[in-house]
C-alpha cells in the first residue's frame, strides 16, 4: 500500500498534470549552455539571509548580463512541500540553498532535479569539496542531484547556568554515558534548576527524529546510517539501548511529553537541547552556553563520536532555463571565500573538510565553535532511498507511541517500524 506522503505528492502531480498539460521545461540541452539572470531561493533563516544578499550583490556587480534574483523559499507547511508543489507548477527557481537530502529522491522521481554530473568537472567539483563524505549524497543511480553545502552536526548544548543551580560542574558536565546523563538530568529536575532536562520535540512529524532517535542511534552504533542497501540498521543491540534510554528519559519526566511553543532551552525552561550550531543565534546573547557530544551507553570521547550531520544542500531544480549561469553561481556561493562569508555571518559549518584548519582565525575568535567544527568530519547523513519521508514518519510514528507514551514496549516497536520501513522499501 502507498503512504501517506506518497499519495499526497502523487494528487499534486496529477493535480498539475491534468491543470497544465501543455506545460513543458525547458530542453536540457539548450538550457545546459544557456546564460542569463536566474532566481535562487533561500530560507527564511535571517543569518542565512544576511549571507544571501552579499554574496548575490557581489556577484551582481561582476555579472550585470547574467544577475541573480534571491528570493526566500515559498510558504507552505513545510519547506519540502512547498518545494514538490514547485516542480509540479513549473516554477522552482534555479537554486534552492535549503534542500533537504531526504526530499532529493522525491524531487528527483518527479523529474524536478537536474545532475550536477552533467557539467564538465561536476562530479569532481561535489566530491573534492565535501571530501569523504560526498558518497552519502550519492543518488541511487549514482549520481549526484545535490551538492551538500552546510552541515549542523547535532550535539548537547546546555545552559551552564542551570548546571550551577543543579549542583553541577558547568565547565566539565556529566553527560558522556546513559547513566551519567540520566542521574544529571534527575538532578536538574529535582533541585528546580529547570522544568525540563531537556526538550526535544515529542510531536509526530517525520522529521522530528533527527533530533532525538537519528544522532543517538549514529553515536550509539558507530556511525551506522538508518537504511543500508536496501535493508533497515537499527532493530539491532545498539538501537535497543538507544530507545530504552529516551523511554527513560521520558518515563522519569526527565523530558515533557507534550510540545513546547518555541524554545524551551532559550525561554529558560530545558537546561539542554539537542541541535546544531544554527540555534546559538537564539542563546549566545542571553545564554552562558556550552556543548558535548551525544551521549553513548559507555561513554565516547568527541573524537570517537559520529552525529547526524542536519545538513542542507543546494540543488539545482530543471525549470531552470539559464543552467550555465546557474552552475557557476552554484560554483561561486559555496568557493572558499563564501564559505567562509557563510560561517562568518552563521555560525553553520561548510560542508568541506578540516574547518579548524582551512578557517582558523574565525575559531579563534568563536572558541565555543570549535567542537562543533571537531565534530562536523564525523558526521552521517540520511539515507537517499526512494519513499524516504515515508521510512522517516513509520519510524516516527512508533516513536511517539512506545518512547514518548508508552503505550507499548520500545523493543517491540523498533521491531515493528523495521519491519514497516522494509516494506516501504519494496514498494518502492
Amino acid at each position: 500500500m502507498l503512504r501517506k506522503t506518497a499519495v499526497t505528492l502523487l494528487a499534486l502531480a496529477l493535480t498539475g498534470a491534468s491543470a497544465g498539460c501543455a506545460r513543458t521545461g525547458p530542453d536540457s540541452a539548450t538550457a545546459a549552455t544557456s546564460r542569463g539572470p536566474i532566481t535562487v531561493w533561500l530560507s527564511n533563516n535571517a543569518q542565512e539571509v544576511t549571507w544571501g544578499k552579499k554574496m548575490v550583490a557581489e556577484w551582481n556587480r561582476a555579472h550585470p548580463r547574467e544577475r541573480i534574483k534571491a528570493q526566500q523559499i515559498p510558504a507552505g507547511k513545510t519547506s519540502e512541500e512547498a518545494l514538490s508543489a514547485s516542480i509540479v507548477a513549473g516554477n522552482s527557481a534555479c537554486l534552492v540553498f535549503n534542500t533537504s537530502p531526504a526530499s532529493v529522491p522525491q524531487f528527483q522521481k518527479q523529474a524536478g532535479l537536474v545532475p550536477l554530473d552533467d557539467f564538465p568537472g561536476g562530479e569532481r567539483y561535489v566530491t573534492s569539496r565535501t571530501g569523504e563524505r560526498a558518497d552519502q549524497y550519492r543518488s541511487e543511480d549514482g549520481k549526484f542531484y545535490q551538492l551538500p553545502w552546510k552541515s549542523n552536526p547535532v550535539m548537547i548544548l546546555y545552559n551552564k547556568k542551570h548546571f550551577e543551580k543543579a549542583g553541577l560542574d558547568p565547565e566539565h558536565p556529566k553527560l558522556s554515558t546513559y547513566e551519567d546523563f540520566l542521574d544529571s538530568s534527575r538532578k536538574i529536575v529535582r533541585s528546580g534548576a529547570a522544568k525540563a532536562a531537556i526538550w526535544p520535540a515529542p510531536s509526530s512529524e517525520f522529521f522530528q527524529s533527527w533530533f532525538d532517535f537519528y544522532p543517538s542511534f549514529i553515536a550509539e552504533s558507530g556511525g551506522k546510517q538508518l537504511v543500508k542497501d536496501g535493508e533497515p540498521q537499527f532493530d539491532t543491540p545498539a538501537g535497543r539501548r538507544v530507545v530504552n534510554f529516551w523511554r527513560t528519559v521520558y518515563r522519569e519526566k526527565l523530558a515533557p511529553q507534550e510540545l513546547f511553543p518555541g524554545d524551551a532551552m532559550a525561554a529558560g525552561k530545558s537546561a539542554m537541547t539537542i541541535a546544531g550550531p544554527w540555534a546559538v543565534a537564539a542563546y549566545k546573547d542571553s545564554i552562558d552556553w556550552g556543548v558535548v557530544p551525544v551521549p553513548t551507553s559507555e561513554g565516547r570521547s568527541l573524537e570517537e563520536t559520529s552525529t547526524f550531520s542536519d545538513e542542507k544542500s543546494v540543488s539545482m531544480f530543471s525549470a531552470c532555463e539559464n543552467r550555465a549561469t546557474a552552475w557557476d553561481v552554484l560554483k561561486f556561493a559555496t568557493s572558499k571565500k563564501q564559505d567562509g562569508a557563510f560561517l562568518q555571518d552563521t555560525g553553520q559549518m561548510p560542508m568541506r573538510p578540516h574547518l579548524l584548519e582551512e578557517y582558523a582565525p574565525y575559531f579563534e575568535k568563536n572558541p565555543g565553535y570549535r567542537k562543533y567544527a571537531e565534530q562536523a568530519d564525523r558526521t552521517v547523513e540520511v539515507p537517499s532511498v526512494a519513499g524516504s519521508v515515508d521510512v522517516w514518519q513509520a519510524l516516527r510514528d512508533r516513536w511517539t507511541a512506545s518512547v514518548v507514551f508508552g503505550r507499548e514496549r520500545p523493543e517491540g516497536a523498533l521491531r515493528d517500524a523495521s519491519r514497516d520501513i522494509s516494506e516501504i522499501l519494496d514498494e518502492y
